[in-house]
């Protein structure tokens, strides 16, 4: 019979380096807590801006195409949920983005 702490220890060096990952990103998070409140309000206001974008091109390319070409399917309507589609793949590209940023400190996570 095997003893079970051994087949533990992996386990266990696992967990263990699992809190020490975050026991440090808490630690920063304490040193940067004054930068965070802004940090926090330019990443909402680009995510924002990266929905916004898309939606408001596509749409208004949907209103000149449904203007100046007569269908019976609407151009805008079609465009719009394009431009959802795009801005809501731009936010998670983003915010994952900045995610990797955060988790991973002092690595060039810049492409």
């Amino acid at each position: 019979m095997s003893n079970p702490d051994r087949r533990s220890a992996p386990h266990q060096d696992d967990l263990g380096r699992e809190i020490a990952a975050r026991e440090k990103r808490k630690i920063r998070a304490r040193r940067e807590r004054e930068e965070s409140i802004w940090f926090g309000l330019g990443m909402l206001g680009l995510v924002g801006w990266s929905v916004a974008i898309p939606v408001l091109a596509c749409v208004a390319l949907g209103v000149w195409i449904d203007r100046t070409y007569a269908s019976r399917h609407s151009w805008t309507l079609m465009l719009l949920i394009i431009g959802v589609a795009l801005g809501a793949f731009n936010a998670w590209y983003w915010v994952s983005r900045e995610r990797n940023m955060i988790e991973k400190p002092g690595e060039d996570n810049h492409e």
